[in-house]
């Protein structure tokens, strides 16, 4: 089965207006497309776009606070679970509307005396427990992502190995690993191993190289080898393209010619 893959329009085809991207995707041969977070727009206007250029809505993430402000994700904390399970119903109305199975949480940055670093961990596991099942009767798969502590200082969840020592904690069948090449190339490396050893408990798969988070063949991951076995392993969810193009999107695809 080739592998698909997903452009992520918070970070590709930027050239346009986001309800552009969509169609730009579409014409530049993506299948799927991905983002941050859709919830800025309408969910009807998504929908028509969406639906005008084709294109499958493979993720986005769970709503993260204050992106601008600098927070990356409020699962972990204490203070704000109410919030975080508002939160999950919209994704689930956003997800229905794009018809998207996938949704993935962000940890966040543990903040304020009342929120330690175990404190942050059970509350994470309390709030991955309640999404994991409200999105399992909505059919919708539940993802969660490590960030590297370079890019996201104080991210409560920077590796692989703590990701799955928090999803073995909740014990739903329904919460998956999102598994992001460039953060594990910051934060570890054995790319090819942990794929190999985890490939049946990644639900999505994103990419970008390193160091720069550009295209594939812009630094030192060996894609090509690295997507060949993807391929020799069966994988056959999405490898979403979260990178940024070192010059304008359309110029920073020629990786994928190999792959189509």
């Amino acid at each position: 089965m080739p592998l698909k893959f997903s452009a992520n329009l918070s970070l590709l085809f930027g050239e346009h207006d986001f309800l552009d991207r969509f169609g730009a995707a579409a014409r530049a041969g993506f299948a799927g497309v991905e983002c941050h977070f859709p919830y800025a727009h309408d969910k009807a206007a998504l929908a028509e776009v969406q639906l005008t250029s084709g294109v499958e809505v493979a993720l986005f993430n769970l709503p993260a606070g204050d992106w601008d402000a600098g927070e990356r994700g409020i699962a972990c904390l204490p203070a704000r679970k109410a919030e975080f399970q508002d939160g999950v119903g919209r994704a689930i109305e956003y997800a229905e509307a794009l018809g998207c199975t996938r949704l993935n949480c962000l940890a966040g940055i543990p903040a304020g005396a009342n929120c330690s670093q175990g404190k942050a961990i059970d509350t994470l596991i309390d709030n991955l427990q309640f999404a994991a099942a409200v999105t399992q009767r909505a059919g919708i798969r539940l993802m969660l992502e490590p960030l590297n502590t370079r890019d996201n200082p104080g991210f409560l969840i920077s590796t692989t190995t703590q990701a799955m020592q928090v999803i073995d904690a909740a014990g739903s069948k329904n919460l998956y690993l999102q598994y992001d090449l460039y953060h594990a190339q910051v934060m570890e490396g054995d790319l090819t191993r942990t794929l190999e050893t985890l490939l049946p408990r990644i639900g999505h798969l994103q990419l970008a190289d390193n160091p720069g988070r550009h295209e594939p063949g812009s630094g030192e991951i060996n894609f090509p080898f690295l997507l060949r076995r993807l391929d020799e392993l069966g994988y056959a969810g999405w490898i979403g393209c979260e990178y940024q193009p070192s010059g304008t999107t359309e110029d920073s695809l020629g990786w994928l010619a190999a792959w189509r």
